[in-house]
């Protein structure tokens, strides 16, 4: 039996980058998940995936939309980060954000944003993979990403020889 804390203490060694996937409900209503568990999946066809948690009240209500859109955060969006992890009943309010051509909302200064609709969706241990069929994407010139390190987040340092 592998323990719990272990398992996350030693995963944990190995930095991730920091996404807000967001997505339009049928009804209209915009939701959003802070994500550390992207990946790229295929080149060809372009696909992408995320891991949200089985237990998220949110991702039911993002699935019904059946698309959505990465918003990949930037080190100087910890605030952003931040705002969409806390509990809250529109954590669009009081924001400015465009949307993609598809209609999902597009975080402003997002370092790169991956516009997708929903390829399938998989039962995975305690999460789902949830595998998009990427359909646009773009990014900023500027800007490192946020990292989640060991329990933290970090800036990206550049190593150059």
């Amino acid at each position: 039996m592998i323990d719990p804390a272990l398992f996350r203490s030693v995963l944990g060694a190995y930095p991730t980058g920091v996404c807000v996937v967001t997505a339009v409900d049928p009804a209209g209503a915009r939701h959003a998940l802070v994500i550390g568990s992207f990946t790229s999946i295929s080149l060809d066809p372009p696909l992408v995936g995320f891991f949200p948690d089985k237990r998220s009240s949110t991702w039911p209500k993002m699935a019904a939309a059946g698309r959505f859109c990465v918003n990949v955060l930037g080190a100087d969006q910890l605030d952003l980060c931040r705002h969409f992890a806390a509990r809250r009943e529109d954590k669009f309010a009081d924001l400015a954000h465009g949307t993609t051509q598809s209609g999902q909302p597009l975080l402003d200064n997002a370092i790169a944003w991956i516009d997708c609709a929903i390829e399938r969706v998989t039962e995975v241990g305690d999460h789902w993979l949830v595998v998009g069929a990427v359909e646009s994407l773009g990014r900023r010139e500027e800007g490192n990403p946020l990292l989640f390190f060991r329990g933290g987040y970090h800036d990206l340092a550049l190593l150059t020889d």
